[in-house]
């Protein structure tokens, strides 16, 4: 049996490698829905969707004909007004469409930040609540209501890697060239994920014949990494910068302050983020690809150029979430 899967922000960071992963499926047709044509030569013209989600109009019948919806869409940026219009209300006018069309498998890309500034330190999904501190992760955690209002399934990574990733990797990279020292030790443990692996997790719970029961789901590597860890791989991959010595959290407050550093950002490099994400695996029957150490090569290509010269020292600073 074929299965008609419709993509919502097919041309994001998530969505290409939601995309790609699709692409190699034999039982699936690739429908897309974006504000731009794709060029993507294997989603022919026809089943590229235009539509916008902040204008509910656009989207009538979007999801007429399709199995399942996979929702990769989001709003990243600073604008709170803008992260409402798209993160929230798309999602309420695209489930709006979902439920309309009768559609029963549906999955949403959120984000493990909804958790707030933390620290955390293994909680499994249930057993903490959700308490966004920023405007973009509160739309996200908006979001998520109506998708589970309709039956469908909640992804909630941390940080997420690989290709086209333009924040997590280079930012580390600038923070930790610039930092006076590794924050106590570079010993706060985070969770992360490769982008490949969170487009397997996904397309899994979008395309199963049977939901798991429990619809929110922890989507990252089952083993949290150090920041001293990740630090360390990337000196030894792309030859970047990393402290000498260690500072305390205050002294890194005060560095950061003088440096124009979020309070928020610091803390995803000080304070543990990590969450058991053991039993996603286990219910759409995926195996977790390398731990994020032994994990770089297969990304090289597209870091080396972004963190070579000034391209690291100048990353976004985009407080995740």
């Amino acid at each position: 049996m074929t299965l008609n899967v419709l993509l919502v922000g097919a041309s994001g960071f998530v969505g290409r490698a939601i995309l790609a992963t699709l692409l190699v499926r034999r039982d699936v047709r690739v429908w897309t829905l974006t504000r731009r044509p794709l060029p993507v030569p294997a989603v022919p013209a026809h089943r590229q969707r235009l539509a916008e989600l902040t204008r509910p109009e656009s989207l009538a019948g979007c999801c007429a004909g399709v199995d399942a919806v996979l929702h990769a869409a989001s709003y990243v940026g600073s604008d709170a007004e803008l992260a409402e219009r798209v993160n929230h209300l798309g999602t309420r006018w695209l489930t709006r469409e979902v439920v309309a069309a009768g559609v029963t498998r549906f999955v949403y890309v959120s984000v493990a930040a909804v958790y707030g500034s933390g620290p955390h330190r293994g909680p499994a999904e249930g057993e903490i609540e959700a308490r966004p501190t920023s405007a973009r992760s509160a739309s996200r955690l908006r979001a998520e209501a109506y998708v589970l209002g309709a039956g469908g399934q909640v992804l909630r990574p941390h940080l997420v890697y690989g290709p086209e990733d333009r924040w997590f990797v280079p930012a580390t990279a600038a923070m930790l060239a610039a930092a006076p020292g590794w924050i106590d030790g570079g010993a706060a443990r985070t969770s992360v994920i490769n982008v490949r692996d969170l487009a397997r997790l996904a397309v899994a719970l979008g395309t199963a014949a049977t939901p798991p029961a429990q619809r929110v789901h922890h989507a990252n590597h089952p083993e949290p990494v150090t920041i001293r860890e990740i630090g360390l791989a990337l000196a030894r991959e792309f030859g970047i910068a990393v402290p000498d010595g260690s500072v305390d959290l205050a002294e890194a407050r005060r560095w950061a302050r003088r440096a124009g550093i979020p309070d928020r950002q610091l803390t995803l490099f000080a304070a543990d983020h990590w969450y058991d994400s053991t039993r996603v695996w286990r219910v759409t029957g995926q195996t977790p690809g390398p731990r994020l150490p032994n994990d770089l090569a297969g990304s090289a290509e597209w870091y080396r150029p972004l963190l070579a010269g000034r391209d690291a020292a100048h990353a976004e600073r985009r407080p995740h979430g």
